[in-house]
């Protein structure tokens, strides 16, 4: 499978800082990547670097087999910066009609994909309101509209439901997740929730450096059970599901929490079996959850 983007060895220093060191990793067509990171980690500086803001001081980043940056990437690769803002003295539409006159768009041409864009995020309304004029998260909207403007293959997306309210939050989530079949997407977040709802490809940065790529489609083997226990774990609910055939590995995220990661092959019903031994021993659970969570792959690897 050709890779859309494809980084090697790409670093980035200012000054004396180091801000990204030798990252190398592939995105894939239809891959939705969550690039996740504490503040400080690198990840706009890698997000200037792909959208060719930034050139890297060594190392090479390509999309779509060109130079990021490249002339021949116009119109394929679009980008909400986090901050990203409109002059508030314009209306919406003037000035998604500009970003798409930009893209080569005739004035009628561009008017009707500023009303198609408004649309995908319930905007058609405010098309000529002024962005002054409207909520913080009517103008958040507006900006991720304008990341779809024209026919982009690859969207990268900088906290894009920041500021919103959890309805248009969760819309903006839907439309992301219906268009990732034709669209290829990197989205930068602190919410591991959305992250864990809309992706299938984790690069976790820390200090610059890459700490974890990883992929959904990893997992034919190992599976994995998450229980959440009405009482505190002890010893004696460990050492009973130790014994449970298929069981590879078992450990305490949290007081409450266990993670089992078990071979499917060896047994098939591994999830039964553990509920049976739970009610055996008259071991009282909330809930029993097949997979891991985002956040325990990332910070509490089995």
């Amino acid at each position: 499978m050709n890779a859309i983007i494809q980084c090697q060895q790409l670093a980035k220093r200012f000054g004396s800082k180091t801000v990204l060191q030798q990252l190398s990793f592939e995105l894939h067509q239809g891959d939705v990547a969550a690039l996740i990171g504490p503040n400080g980690a690198g990840k706009t500086t890698l997000f200037s670097i792909l959208c060719g803001y930034l050139p890297p001081d060594s190392g090479s980043a390509r999309i779509f087999g060109h130079k990021a940056g490249s002339s021949a990437l116009f119109g394929k690769v679009a980008a909400l910066p986090q901050d990203a803002q409109f002059d508030p003295a314009f209306s919406i539409g003037e000035q998604l009609d500009f970003y798409g006159r930009l893209q080569g768009l005739s004035s009628k041409a561009a008017r009707e994909e500023s009303k198609r864009v408004l649309a995908l995020v319930e905007l058609t309304e405010q098309l000529q309101h002024k962005a002054g004029a409207l909520s913080h998260g009517m103008r958040k909207r507006a900006a991720i509209a304008q990341a779809f403007i024209g026919t982009p293959q690859l969207v990268l997306l900088d906290e894009p439901t920041a500021g919103l309210d959890p309805v248009n939050a969760l819309h903006i989530r839907q439309l992301i997740s219906r268009l990732s079949g034709e669209v290829s997407f990197m989205i930068s977040s602190h919410n591991i929730f959305e992250l864990e709802q809309l992706c299938n490809k984790v690069l976790y940065l820390e200090n610059g450096q890459l700490k974890q790529h990883s992929s959904s489609d990893n997992a034919a083997q190992l599976q994995y059970l998450t229980l959440h226990l009405e009482q505190d774990n002890n010893d004696a609910i460990s050492a009973a599901l130790r014994q449970l055939p298929g069981l590879i590995d078992l450990h305490s995220a949290q007081r409450r929490e266990l993670v089992l990661s078990y071979n499917p092959q060896h047994n098939a019903d591994f999830d039964l079996a553990v509920l049976q031994c739970l009610a055996a021993n008259g071991w009282r659970y909330r809930n029993l959850t097949k997979g891991q969570t985002l956040e325990q792959k990332l910070f509490n690897p089995a």
